[in-house]
């Protein structure tokens, strides 16, 4: 008996599963993280979830149930992920992925609990980044988790950068934080006082030692510099009281104040002696900027975490909203759509999903970058030694070579000869993954947080009355409160925007930027799908919109691009954000589509998988085109003066036009803004503006507008899927 083959349908069945998110986020060869990842959400959808649940947000205490959570990650290993495992670690190498989806995991739960996990890495992370190596082994090995047979304590660690008000926030160069010299024996080590008062500190409330900013306050210590103080210190180490937050009420915040003595070796990185002076080998701002270019990212991961986190919650609620009432019998359709027999419903729940993918590829985007940079780093300081170089400015001055050697490889056609050797250069490489690291970890922290938290809004409005409940399934409205405080941490929105007004306006980078829409068309032509092309196209109108505004002025003369212009040059990160998420939620679906047909768990259901997150794509492109061309359009036009009725030569008056009447018949019939004899005009504000000297925008605008073809046919696509994907029965952990 003949049997006929079942065609594929090419329609997603259930949510994407771990074996696709490995590939999409390029760990399905890494063994330690995927376990990893299991163990951490072993502990987000058990102990936390539990704590939550029990009603732990409750209070702004640290109760035993918060210290319970602090103790399963160290059960879990949660809290060995920043060493290596000679420090008592389990993980070699660069940490950045690790540590994202470390925070991932605890975020689709509580970004408290993820705060408090990230909290004990940030104190290390200036040790890490600038300590010495004493430093660096004896704060993290007392950090690890004791291991089998050893009588110790984990010690946890603060970050004491923000000052109290009226500093507080306002930047990080204010400090009120003071050091200055206790005791300084001839032939010995000096010993030093500092005094600090910190705000909203995250873990103070059970940290054995800070990692603190200070400024000199002696004539013999020169400048600012980190120092690590610890509760056994001589002195004050005062935890203060507890910040009453509305947000990641499981990680413990407060107010401490320190007043210790401790020796000079505690300065991060070291110190020199000259003349009797002190000079640290870092001053506070080379230290936290080192920290905080990286871990921005698995901040920014948090909140796009908990997007995902939404879908099923919400898809849950939205097809029983109905099931109960007298009207909608098992079986009707009523009964098992729900909300979901109407489009809005569906519509705004692709938004919301189709912004969680792109905000979590750029994320992991960024950490992957990370992981490769951070041993390029190393090199690219070696080899600066060698040749005799050091110094902030003086690095800059040497790698100039190297930048103009990086764009050189970007131009290259594919087959040149000379693609190898520059390749293989180490400074070229480091150059070229310094430049896009350098607006991807700022856009990441700027876009997630703050357009991802608009989003939580949404999702807790697709949950009714239910979404700000205490127990809203998923936590959602927890979610949306906590992305508010996910926003200004580690920096609010400006420093982000600050940050890309530099870095995307660099050469390199901007190169960078040309292949990637070109790459973008590449990939039209064979995926058309995925919104590729309206993608690129929006990236052409922004690249234009940024020359434009580099030589465009004002009325009065002043010019647009420039760093005190804070609406010009904001508004266009802001707009690079966008066009950035889209591009990397496209790349990881084309390798899903690559690598899923040699995963036979992902091969089974992938074309469906692959059809709906392109359609999610296609909907993101859309959305990140309409935003950039607004956000041009207001700047190439917006700083034009609109002309007035007295401005003689935009304008016809009627008896001119009774002349060119016999010489070009018609013309009265097309002129709308004239002036009649008796000087009356139409009733609006002036004649309407002209596009002079903007053709080629508008050209560029008028090309974005048609790439927008099929974009809300992906959106009913997708719409269709998520009304019929099935999902667990229940969520997999307590509400």
């Amino acid at each position: 008996m003949s049997t006929a083959a079942v065609p594929q349908s090419k329609v997603m069945l259930t949510l994407p599963g771990d074996s696709v998110r490995q590939i999409q986020w390029r760990f399905a060869d890494r063994f330690d993280l995927q376990m990893l990842v299991q163990s951490t959400r072993g502990v987000a959808r058990g102990t936390v979830a539990r704590l939550v649940a029990a009603g732990e947000r409750n209070t702004h205490d640290w109760t035993p149930g918060k210290q319970e959570m602090m103790e399963a990650f160290d059960r879990s290993g949660i809290s060995a992920v920043f060493m290596e495992p000679e420090e008592g670690g389990f993980i070699s190498g660069p940490k950045n992925l690790a540590l994202s989806l470390t925070a991932f995991e605890l975020a689709w739960v509580d970004a408290g609990a993820a705060t408090a996990s990230l909290a004990s890495f940030l104190a290390l992370s200036p040790i890490h980044e600038r300590g010495t190596a004493e430093q660096s082994h004896r704060y993290k090995s007392l950090a690890a988790p004791a291991q089998p047979g050893e009588d110790r304590k984990t010690w946890r660690g603060a970050f004491a950068l923000t000052e109290p008000i009226p500093y507080v926030g306002v930047d990080t160069g204010m400090l009120s934080g003071k050091v200055s010299i206790a005791e300084w024996k001839d032939g010995a080590e000096p010993w030093l006082q500092i005094e600090k008062r910190g705000r909203f500190i995250t873990n103070i409330a059970f940290a054995n030692f800070v990692t603190a900013a200070v400024n000199s306050s002696d004539e013999r210590i020169k400048g600012s510099c980190m120092v690590i103080l610890e509760d056994g210190d001589e002195g004050t180490f005062d935890r203060g009281t507890a910040t009453k937050k509305l947000v990641h009420q499981l990680s413990s915040t407060g107010d401490p104040i320190f007043s210790l003595r401790v020796p000079a070796s505690r300065i991060v990185g070291g110190y020199t002696l000259k003349d009797g002076v002190i000079i640290p080998n870092f001053n506070h701002s080379e230290v936290i900027e080192a920290v905080f270019r990286r871990t921005r990212v698995p901040v920014g991961i948090m909140t796009s975490a908990k997007l995902l986190s939404a879908v099923e919650p919400i898809i849950r609620y939205q097809r029983s909203r109905f099931r109960g009432a007298e009207g909608a019998k098992a079986g009707s359709v009523r009964f098992e759509q729900g909300i979901q027999q109407r489009e809005d419903a569906l519509h705004r729940l692709v938004d919301i999903w189709a912004t969680g993918e792109a905000g979590t590829s750029m994320g992991f985007a960024a950490a992957r970058l990370f992981d490769l940079l951070e041993p390029l780093e190393k090199e690219k300081t070696a080899i600066l030694k060698e040749r005799g170089v050091a110094g902030g400015r003086a690095e800059m001055k040497a790698l100039k070579e190297s930048e103009e050697r990086a764009i050189e490889l970007l131009k290259l056609p594919k087959d040149s000869p000379k693609r190898a050797e520059l390749e293989a250069d180490p400074l070229v490489q480091y150059v070229l993954m310094d430049a896009e690291a350098n607006v991807i970890c700022p856009a990441t922290k700027l876009w997630n947080t703050g357009h991802g938290g608009n989003m939580l809004r949404e999702a807790v409005t697709l949950m009714g009355g239910y979404g700000i409940t205490e127990d809203c399934p998923g936590f959602i409205g927890s979610k949306w409160m906590d992305s508010a405080l996910e926003s200004i941490y580690e920096g609010p929105e400006a420093v982000q925007r600050r940050q890309l007004t530099v870095t995307m306006n660099l050469p390199v980078f901007l190169t960078q930027f040309r292949t990637w829409t070109a790459e973008m068309r590449r990939i039209a032509s064979e995926r058309p799908g995925t919104g590729a092309c309206t993608l690129a196209s929006a990236m052409n109108m922004w690249l234009w919109t940024l020359n434009h505004l580099q030589t465009a002025t004002d009325p009065d003369g002043a010019k647009l691009y420039h760093g005190q212009r804070q609406g010009v040059t904001f508004a266009l990160a802001d707009a690079l954000c966008w066009l950035l998420a889209s591009r990397y939620q496209i790349l990881d679906v084309l390798e899903l589509e690559a690598q899923g047909p040699n995963d036979p768990v992902v091969a089974e259901g992938l074309d469906g998988t692959v059809q709906f997150l392109s359609d999610l794509c296609h909907t993101q492109a859309a959305n990140a085109a309409g935003e950039a061309s607004r956000i041009c359009a207001e700047l190439v036009f917006g700083y034009n003066a609109h002309p007035s009725w007295n401005d003689e030569s935009c304008c016809f008056r009627a008896s001119e036009l009774e002349d060119l009447e016999e010489t070009m018949p018609g013309i009265t019939a097309m002129a709308v803004d004239v002036i009649a004899a008796d000087g009356s005009h139409p009733t609006k504000a002036g004649p309407c503006a002209g596009c002079g000297g903007s053709s080629e925008f508008l050209h560029l605008q008028n090309k974005l507008t048609t790439c927008l073809s099929g974009s809300r046919l992906a959106k009913d696509r997708a719409a269709e899927t998520v009304s019929k994907v099935m999902i667990p029965e229940a969520l997999d952990y307590p509400q």
